[in-house]
């Protein structure tokens, strides 16, 4: 990945819930606040402050004060690192792949 970091492996185990995925789902319509997101999924205030937690841990979102409310949005430059990762594996296989390989053996 020229130039970008590595996607951690907290970014990973975020992304390995499916709360936190729908979390995520819902930041794509833009920074929320906690007890928004608290609501939106009736969960309690402890378990999404856990979710939220892990997910900055792993710079999928950030969080800025406002006041008294902490609005949470998404980081889309880990997103972008996290695709790029994934193309890495998916470049040599398409130079590599099955058809490539059989019309080279031909």
């Amino acid at each position: 990945m020229q130039g970008r970091a590595r996607p951690s492996h907290a970014a990973f185990r975020a992304l390995a819930d499916e709360t936190r995925r729908a979390i995520l789902e819902y930041l794509r319509a833009g920074p929320r606040t906690s007890g928004e997101i608290a609501g939106q999924f009736h969960s309690s205030w402890p378990t999404i402050s856990r979710h939220l937690a892990v997910l900055r841990a792993g710079g999928l979102v950030v969080a800025e004060r406002k006041g008294q409310a902490i609005y949470y949005e998404l980081n889309t430059s880990v997103f972008q690192d996290l695709v790029q990762h994934f193309m890495g594996w998916v470049n040599p296989i398409r130079r590599t792949g099955p058809a490539r390989r059989r019309t080279q053996e031909a």
